[in-house]
């Protein structure tokens, strides 16, 4: 088994729009800066400052971060490919099943698979407690008979009038 080089893709409008983000951000906090330093500054403006440049630091780990994780998970999808003699990288496994190499967890922790949340994890559902009252059952009853005899019987009215409104 021969392990085969990875290579990294850089999106350029991903770059693109990374550097752009970044620049402004700087640029913003340097004119935050010159305003701070004018004599109409304040303390918001220092803070504006300061704040900018993180934005700017943000925009950079966010990439770093996402291009880290998309070649992880490159490595761990399954490439169609399965058997004995599947070109499959190498990921160096280690004593007790654990990963090493580009493909390992955080501290080199094992490779788990996803797991379903067991069925008994989440509290049950709170049913309605049965009202045994006898007079509200014999009331229902009664409301049950009234509305059986008005269907049977009809409307001494006439007809069922409808119960909605027209507009006109």
């Amino acid at each position: 088994m021969s392990a085969t080089p990875r290579r990294t893709v850089h999106r350029p409008a991903l770059v693109l729009l990374v550097v752009v983000l970044a620049l402004t951000a700087l640029a913003l906090g340097w004119w935050q800066w010159e305003r701070f330093s004018s004599a109409s500054g304040t303390a918001q403006n220092l803070g504006y400052a300061l704040q900018w440049p993180l934005f700017a630091g943000f925009a950079l780990f966010a990439y770093f971060r996402f291009v880290r994780l998309e070649t992880e998970t490159a490595g761990t999808e399954p490439s169609g490919a399965t058997g004995e003699g599947a070109d499959t990288p190498d990921t160096g496994s280690g004593p007790s099943g654990t990963r090493t190499g580009p493909f390992a967890g955080r501290r080199g922790t094992p490779a788990a698979a996803p797991r379903e949340i067991p069925a008994d994890f989440l509290p049950e559902r709170p049913r309605a407690a049965r009202d045994d009252d006898p007079a509200l059952a014999e009331y229902n009853s009664y409301l049950a008979r009234l509305h059986a005899a008005d269907g049977a019987a009809g409307s001494p009215a006439g007809p069922a009038r409808e119960t909605e409104r027209s507009a006109g």
